[in-house]
């Protein structure tokens, strides 16, 4: 199989695909798989990112073809899929191209359809080197910009996440694959086909999910549509996570 997976829960539990944002990787779902353990977890490592494939094709098809290709090999006709941010965009395109594969949607602040003057930004700040001298360095800018995340979870990303790399330490992802990535979300957002139960929880103090996307979904899904926003910043399953596991058990079931 093409991606790295992390597995947890009950291996036959009703499965479920949990797919990261940039610079992310599967472990950071570690606080919804514990307390979700009656679920079968599928944690992927993008394409780029941790412990993949860092080869490019980077784009949201290929994307797309990875995941399909892990869950061939998990043996799955379909599962529940749960995306976070990039991975939010990953999930939705995912039930767009094959949504017979696709149960349920959980997109936890997706980001796509983002404005392109915004990405071209994101995209050059992510082309400069981001090297630590120690772990305890990396430690505390990452502490610093996940300001309302637990400090065990933080100790959990670096843990996880950093790696001795060209003389330095670095966090575990290609940037050309970031830089990618947000051209990516600068892409249209895909709407989830009709029939598909979904649940959007947009973050309160980010500026990712629009009016115009969510009316869209509504549109196309009306009551198989659930929108639960969250007074959180972007990381809202880091920063929530007894909440998100929470709003997860009642839509996964």
């Amino acid at each position: 199989m093409p991606l790295h997976v992390h597995h947890a829960g009950d291996p036959a539990g009703p499965p479920v695909l949990a797919v990261h944002g940039v610079t992310g990787h599967g472990l950071r779902f570690a606080p919804l798989t514990a307390a979700l353990p009656g679920l079968r977890w599928i944690c992927v490592d993008v394409r780029g990112h941790g412990r993949s494939p860092w080869a490019p094709p980077w784009n949201l098809e290929h994307h797309v073809e990875d995941v399909l290709e892990v869950l061939d090999a998990q043996g799955l006709d379909r599962a529940a899929v749960v995306g976070h941010s990039f991975g939010g965009a990953i999930a939705a395109r995912l039930a767009r191209t094959a949504p017979e594969r696709v149960t349920r949607l959980a997109l936890l602040d997706p980001a796509h359809g983002l404005d392109p003057q915004d990405m071209l930004d994101s995209a050059e700040g992510a082309r400069a080197d981001e090297a630590f001298a120690t772990p305890d360095d990396a430690r505390a800018a990452k502490a610093a910009t996940w300001a309302d995340v637990a400090p065990e979870l933080v100790g959990a990303e670096v843990a996880e996440h950093l790696e001795h790399r060209a003389g330095a330490w670095r966090w575990r992802y290609s940037r050309a694959a970031v830089v990618a990535a947000w051209a990516e979300m600068a892409r249209p957002a895909a709407v989830p086909p009709a029939g598909t139960p979904t649940l959007v929880v947009p973050a309160r103090r980010a500026d990712f999910v629009s009016d115009d996307w969510l009316a869209a979904c509504r549109a196309a899904l009306g009551d198989d549509l659930a929108v639960v926003p969250l007074d959180t910043g972007h990381m809202v399953y880091l920063e929530r996570p007894g909440e998100v596991a929470a709003l997860l058990a009642e839509f996964l079931g």
